[in-house]
């Protein structure tokens, strides 16, 4: 499985985004999708998640800003991201896990990275 996000970019305080991200190469189901971000000099931290049936997660600082969602026939997971603020600033990168078992018994576990999205808020 790859993932590949885009839809980064510079924005003004206040401003909104739609981050994008696409699995490709899917054979087993996908569980769980989600939006991580880095800051310079950061730790990665957990944006938002969704679970297949719909169930989401959300940080603290970016409730009631952004919106996660996700397109299981297209498997897509999407970052609605309005009211930046300059702390949103980071490196923005989604993630996916999920798995089956082959015909033959063999367990296909995943949980892979995309390669990032810059995303800037600043006057």
């Amino acid at each position: 499985v790859q993932l590949q996000a885009s839809g980064g970019g510079v924005v003004q305080p206040g401003g909104s985004l739609r981050l994008s991200c696409v699995a490709s190469g899917v054979i087993y189901p996908i569980n769980h999708m989600g939006w991580y971000r880095q800051a310079p000099g950061e730790q990665r931290e957990s944006v938002a998640t969704i679970a297949s049936a719909g169930t989401t997660n959300y940080a603290d600082s970016v409730k009631g800003r952004f919106a996660i969602s996700r397109d299981n026939a297209k498997n897509t997971v999407y970052l609605q991201m309005n009211s930046l603020k300059p702390e949103d600033t980071a490196v923005y990168y989604c993630r996916a896990d999920g798995g089956g078992v082959s015909m033959t018994g063999k367990v296909h576990d995943y949980d892979v990275w995309g390669q990032g999205t810059q995303v800037t808020v600043s006057s």
